[in-house]
């Protein structure tokens, strides 16, 4: 197949280019500058421009493209970036699709944050939406930007990814230097649950719906058993070899954390409901294994 894959130089997008080359298909990345090599292609998501050829020669399109969750959550021109972003790439690629004759797939990027805080109760792609908090307004209206791909009957998955455990990106990479130096804490009470995944999991499970003609709809990118925040401290705790006895207080997190707060208290149980009845096999099925693989 011939993917095109917009944020192919992100830590993402280069495993799963590198994958999806390894299997064989032919990979064109879209990049914000002048193309050196004959894999690129030159786009300009915020002007609007792009080369319909290459999209109209692609059989799968996907967008990892965005700017860094990681910022200032106190800034306000960090969070209009994070939308603009993610939305705007979002739209021009789903409109430039709507536009071709072809109809390629779309593979959208997206957040688990879409559900907002539910508590313990368990959420698959059928659950609803709750709440007001930054990631959460981002994610629907992310996930709404797809609209024109999905009216012109484009094949389109919306990849709802929960935070990628791996050591060479965050937020594991920054965890795991807090840890060994003796400062690993629970998170207010710790009952919160945490979505994660491994990262070739992540990788697995995206190629797998690129190839795959009948996924379409919103996909859950999480392990199958999501740990509460205890259960996470403790077992990165024991991975490392050093202990979590303490505990960060939930109004200091809600003080240093501004915007993302409610990303670090609030509860999502997400389970990969969708990527499981698809065929795909998970490697890493709960937060032990995707440590050990994280770190590994």
């Amino acid at each position: 197949m011939q993917i095109v894959i917009a944020g192919a130089s992100g830590f993402l997008g280069s495993f799963l280019s590198a994958e999806l080359v390894r299997r064989g298909h032919a990979v064109t990345a879209l990049v914000r500058r002048p193309t050196s090599a004959p894999d690129e292609s030159s786009w300009d998501p915020y002007a609007g421009t792009y080369d319909r050829g290459v999209i109209e020669s692609a059989d799968v399109v996907v967008n990892l493209a965005g700017a860094p969750t990681a910022g200032n959550p106190h800034s306000a021109r960090w969070a209009r970036e994070l939308r603009a972003s993610r939305i705007t790439t979002t739209q021009v690629l789903a409109r430039a699709i709507a536009d071709s004759d072809s109809t390629p797939a779309f593979l959208a990027g997206n957040g688990v944050s879409y559900y907002g805080d539910h508590g313990d109760e368990v959420l698959t792609e059928a659950s609803d939406s709750r709440g007001q908090a930054l990631l959460t307004v981002l994610a629907r209206d992310w996930q709404a930007a797809t609209g024109p791909a999905v009216e012109a009957g484009a094949r389109v998955c919306v990849l709802r990814t929960s935070p990628i455990m791996d050591r060479r990106s965050p937020p594991l990479k920054q965890l795991r230097l807090l840890f060994k130096a003796g400062l690993g804490a629970r998170l207010g009470d710790g009952r919160q649950h945490m979505a994660m995944i491994s990262l070739r999991d992540w990788v697995g499970g995206v190629a797998h719906l690129a190839e795959h003609d009948d996924a379409s709809g919103p996909f859950n990118l999480c392990c199958p058993k999501a740990p509460t925040n205890r259960e996470f401290t403790d077992a990165l705790a024991t991975a490392l070899h050093r202990r979590a006895l303490v505990a960060a207080p939930r109004f200091a997190l809600r003080l240093g954390a501004g915007e993302l707060a409610s990303e670090i208290l609030g509860s999502l149980n997400v389970r990969p409901a969708a990527l499981e009845a698809a065929g795909y096999r998970f490697k890493d099925l709960n937060v032990r294994a995707v440590l050990q693989t994280g770190l590994g």
